[in-house]
C-alpha cells in the first residue's frame, strides 16, 4: 500500500480545506447563520489469518465530510460519503431542514470566536508503514506460529489480524477557524485456544503504535497470546467473598474511563452521573493525580485542538485525590453554566500517577485477593456508581498466584472503589488513551460458587 500514490497524508490536507471553506460557503448561501464542517479522508489494510490459512486481506479508503449548522439557535447535522459539489449542496440542504424543524436551544450554536485556536503544535501523528498485503500476512502467520510454539497445549488459533490505518481529517468554522492533521495507527492482535484439564479456554495479545517499526515483534505476541491462553487452563470459580481486587494494567484504564465518563459534560447536565456536584470534593486518596497531556508527541489520543476547535491543554482532572474539573466542551459548559475546558470529543492522552511496584509487587501486597485479567458485561450504573461485571483472572494466596479463576462477579461502587484505592502499579499501559499501571482496590465482593 503505497500513501502518495493513494493521496492519503500531510499533502491532502490543502485539499480537504478548501473543500472545508467551500461547504461553509454554500452553507451561508443556503442561509445558515453559523457553521462547522468535518471532513474526513481514510484508508487501511487488514490481513487476518487463522490455523496457518489467509482468511481474509481487505483495503478500504473512505471519504466523506459531516456538518453541522444553525439557524439562530436552531441546529441541524447531516453527513455523506458522496463527492461532488451536488452532494455539498444537497446535505447543507438537508441539515437546513432539519435546523428549521429543531427547537431553538439557548446553549447552541459554535464556541466564541475569540476562543479559537491559533497555533497548532506539530505531534509527529503521521508515520505511513511500506507494508505489502504479501508481508502483513507473512507476519501474521508468523504470530500464530509463535504462539503455538509457545506451548503444546495451544491448539487452535481464532485469528490474528494485522492492521494498518492512514487518515486525515480536516475541521472548519464559520468563525474562520480551520485546523487539520494526518495521522496512522498500526497494530496487530493474535487470539488462541488451548485445550487441557477437560477445558478449552481462549486469550489474545496485542500491540498498537502510530509507527509500525514500534511494534512488538510478531514473535513477541504471539507467543504472550500463546502463553496467556494456556495459563488459564484449570480456571474454576472461587466461593462468595471480600477480598482486594487487583486490576491488571491493560484493564485498568477501563476503571478510570467510568471516572471520565462521571465527570463529561454531557453526563452531569443530564443529571446521569454519581459525581455530579462533586468538583472541589475529595474522590480519592491524596496520592492520585490524573492530568490530561494532549500533546504527546506521537500519542493516540493526541489533539492540538478538540471538536470545537478550541487549543487543547494540559490539565489536571483530579489533583492530590480532589476532583478539580470536569470535562466540558463548548455547550455541555454552556448548559451547566461553566466555561469549556476544550474537551468538546472527550479527553486526550490521561495521565494516571503510579508508585514504584510493578504488578508481583501489588500481587504480594494484596496477599490475598483476586487477581483480574478479564472483563465481561457492562454492569456500569453512572448515576448511582454501582458496578458489577463478569471477571475472570488468578486467585492469590500469601502474595502468590494460586489458581486460575472463571464465571465470577465483581461488584462495589464507583465511588468506594476510587475511595478505596490502595496503589496504581509502575507497569503503566502505554497502548492506549488512558496510561494507567495495575490498580489495586482495597476491597470488592466476588461472587463465585
Amino acid at each position: 500500500m503505497n500513501a502518495a500514490v493513494e493521496g492519503v497524508g500531510p499533502a491532502a490536507l490543502p485539499g480537504l480545506q478548501a473543500q472545508v471553506e467551500s461547504i461553509i460557503a454554500e452553507a451561508r448561501r443556503q442561509g445558515a447563520t453559523a457553521c462547522e464542517v468535518a471532513v474526513s479522508l481514510e484508508q487501511g489494510l487488514s490481513a487476518s489469518v487463522r490455523q496457518g490459512e489467509v482468511e481474509t486481506v481487505e483495503f478500504n479508503r473512505d471519504r466523506g465530510f459531516g456538518i453541522t449548522l444553525y439557524l439562530g439557535q436552531r441546529k441541524g447535522s447531516a453527513s455523506t460519503s458522496a463527492e461532488g459539489e451536488a452532494a455539498i449542496r444537497e446535505t447543507v440542504a438537508a441539515a437546513l431542514a432539519i435546523a428549521r424543524h429543531a427547537s431553538e436551544d439557548d446553549c447552541a450554536g459554535l464556541a466564541d470566536a475569540a476562543l479559537m485556536a491559533r497555533e497548532l503544535p506539530e505531534l509527529d501523528l503521521w508515520h505511513p508503514w511500506a507494508i505489502t498485503p504479501e508481508q502483513a500476512i507473512e507476519q501474521a502467520l508468523a504470530c500464530e506460529a509463535a504462539a503455538f510454539a509457545s506451548d503444546s497445549r495451544v491448539t487452535r488459533a481464532d485469528g490474528t489480524t494485522l492492521n494498518t490505518h492512514l487518515g486525515c481529517r480536516v475541521y472548519g468554522n464559520s468563525h474562520g477557524f480551520i485546523g487539520g492533521y494526518a495521522s496512522s495507527r498500526h497494530s496487530l492482535s493474535c487470539v488462541m485456544i488451548a485445550e487441557g484439564e477437560g477445558q478449552m479456554q481462549r486469550d489474545y495479545w496485542y500491540d498498537v503504535s502510530r509507527l509500525g517499526s514500534a511494534l512488538a515483534s510478531s514473535e513477541a505476541i504471539g507467543q504472550r497470546a500463546g502463553q496467556r491462553a494456556a495459563a488459564r487452563l484449570g480456571a474454576r470459580p472461587v466461593p462468595t467473598c471480600e477480598v482486594p481486587v487487583l486490576f491488571a494494567a491493560e484493564l485498568a484504564g477501563g476503571l478510570f474511563g467510568h471516572l471520565l465518563a462521571a465527570i463529561s459534560g454531557g453526563n452531569l447536565y443530564r443529571k446521569a452521573s454519581f459525581l455530579e456536584g462533586a468538583l472541589g470534593e475529595q474522590i480519592a486518596p491524596d496520592w492520585l493525580t490524573l492530568d490530561e497531556r494532549p500533546h504527546l508527541p506521537r500519542g493516540m489520543g493526541s489533539a492540538s485542538f478538540d471538536g470545537d476547535g478550541l487549543a487543547t491543554y494540559a490539565k489536571p482532572f483530579v489533583q492530590d485525590g480532589q476532583l478539580v474539573s470536569y470535562a466540558l466542551g463548548t455547550y455541555s459548559g454552556r448548559k451547566l453554566g461553566m466555561p469549556s475546558t476544550a474537551n468538546a470529543g472527550g479527553v486526550h492522552n490521561l495521565f494516571v500517577s503510579h508508585g514504584s511496584e510493578d504488578q508481583a509487587a501489588l500481587i504480594r501486597r494484596m496477599d490475598r485477593g483476586l487477581l483480574v485479567t478479564e472483563l465481561m458485561g457492562q454492569g456500569i450504573n453512572l448515576v448511582t456508581g454501582d458496578y458489577s461485571r463478569g471477571a475472570a483472572g488468578y486467585w492469590v494466596e500469601n502474595g502468590v498466584i494460586q489458581f486460575p479463576v472463571q464465571e465470577v462477579t465483581i461488584a462495589g461502587n464507583l465511588r468506594q472503589m476510587f475511595r478505596d484505592l490502595q496503589a496504581v502499579g509502575c507497569d503503566v499501559e502505554t497502548r492506549g488513551n488512558i496510561r494507567s499501571g495495575s490498580v489495586l482496590i482495597g476491597r470488592m465482593t466476588v461472587g463465585g460458587s
